[in-house]
């Protein structure tokens, strides 16, 4: 039993998808709130680019949310502006770093574009 003024912490699954080939997807439970999409991927060996270490300067860690945007902390000015900049933007277009779980609990389903288009440059 859980002591009184204590919450269970609250967790997430988070799914993985690729569009580029000969990747399967990840689905990783038991997720903590507070962490962005940027930092669950790479605390788990996804690699998501990130030029600008995950600050919103750039659009590197760009992603399409097809689960759970309700769970994630809402679009903002800013990061809509460097969702314009990347590659083929979508509705459902969010940044990895700006993904921040909110308190709470849920499933979170994303799809990372084909990075290999960003290699050389």
């Amino acid at each position: 039993m859980q002591p009184k003024g204590l919450s269970i912490t609250q967790m997430y699954t988070v799914k993985f998808n690729f569009e580029q080939s000969g990747l399967e997807p990840v689905t990783l439970e038991g997720i903590k709130p507070g962490y962005s999409l940027l930092e669950v991927a790479l605390m788990n060996d996804i690699e998501l680019h990130h030029n600008c270490g995950g600050v919103c300067a750039c659009s590197t860690c760009h992603l399409y949310v097809n689960k759970g945007e309700g769970s994630l902390e809402e679009l903002s000015d800013r990061e809509e502006d460097f969702i314009d900049r990347a590659v083929n933007p979508r509705l459902n277009s969010r940044l990895g770093c700006q993904c921040l779980l909110l308190e709470g609990s849920g499933a979170v389903e994303v799809t990372l574009p084909d990075q290999t288009q960003f290699l050389g440059e």
